[in-house]
């Protein structure tokens, strides 16, 4: 028996390393795997988006296969699912473009990714700028009425739902106006450091990484300097914070209650934290090395994905030329 589809959901990420780690994962993949068991879903690596930053042909190239491998590894299935490069369907350069006819400037310049590098005098090209256009253009050209973001990509998504209720308030309901989905009890994923895990700020643990270098990780992570005897609180624990993420209630039930009775040092914490990640990670990390490997086969799934998304996405763009008036008449109507 068929599933029934309800709505699209569109997935993008950037291949911006060799792995995802677990931040990408508990804040937007977990919870796409789950959607796409009842949903039409579109899984699109974002490889233009990446070239913001990465500047090697070749890295860019392994960071994209190593994200595909990724998706397949935490149970997307192919068949079911559209997985593609970004890159494969330039119809999205197209309607950036577009959009960006319709973008106010300000919204633009008041992107996280924008006031963040200014605040840090960190020098950033027009593409940094234009993300979130092209974030917007990802997900109308595909007509998706559900992005799984972190709540970091929120306001991305606004600036989207913002830019299409302009163009259909012009033109007519050309585009759904897309809703984010966030788990609230996940929110921001803290890192070793306890900010927001990323790459950029080097304190991510991998979704994949082998047991010695995750383990290493994990006795890095940041405590506070309070001694064995001294009570402590876990909520306000990184380590604790990221065992939520992994455990059961039951679990996080009978450590809370280990920190607060005192006793306990932060090593036993960071112990019990390792354990449960190698428990849930390594059925994973056996997946994801098995797809690595077959390099071929991983090509071909998204050379497929990139040809079932540009069916979608002619038609989009052949809609949009119509209403805006450029492109052939003649070829619209083909």
């Amino acid at each position: 028996m068929s599933k029934t589809i309800a709505k699209r959901v569109f997935s993008g990420v950037q291949p911006s390393g060799t792995q995802v780690h677990i931040g990408n994962y508990f804040g937007a993949m977990k919870h796409f795997v789950e959607l796409a068991k009842e949903h039409e879903t579109i899984i699109c690596i974002v490889d233009l988006h990446a070239l913001t930053s990465v500047k090697s042909a070749s890295d860019l190239r392994s960071h994209s296969a190593s994200l595909a491998a990724a998706y397949l590894a935490i149970g997307i299935d192919p068949r079911q699912a559209i997985i593609f490069r970004q890159s494969d369907v330039p119809e999205v350069c197209e309607l950036a473009w577009y959009l960006a006819c319709h973008f106010p400037l300000g919204l633009l310049e008041r992107a996280h990714a924008v006031k963040d590098a200014k605040a840090k005098n960190i020098n950033i090209n027009s593409g940094v700028m234009f993300y979130p256009i092209l974030m917007a253009a990802d997900i109308l050209l595909y007509k998706a009425s559900l992005v799984p973001v972190g709540a970091d990509q929120k306001q991305h998504v606004e600036m989207t739902r913002d830019v299409a209720e302009r163009f259909n308030l012009q033109f007519g309901s050309i585009f759904p106006v897309p809703e984010a989905l966030i788990t609230e009890e996940t929110g921001v994923i803290r890192g070793i450091d306890g900010r927001k895990m990323s790459k950029s700020y080097d304190n991510f643990i991998g979704l994949f990484e082998e047991p010695s270098a995750m383990r290493k990780k994990v006795m890095r992570i940041v405590t506070d300097s309070k001694s064995v005897e001294d009570v402590k609180d876990p909520e306000q624990c990184n380590v604790f914070q990221m065992f939520k993420l992994f455990a059961s209630k039951e679990a996080c039930e009978n450590l809370a209650r280990q920190y607060r009775e005192g006793g306990m040092g932060y090593g036993v914490a960071k112990k019990e934290l390792f354990d449960i990640m190698q428990l849930a990670l390594s059925p994973f990390r056996e997946k994801y090395n098995h797809w690595v490997s077959q390099k071929d086969e991983l090509e071909d799934i998204l050379l497929d994905g990139a040809k079932r998304a540009r069916k979608i996405a002619t038609q989009t763009i052949s809609a949009v030329r119509l209403t805006l008036g450029t492109g052939s008449l003649k070829a619209s109507k083909t």
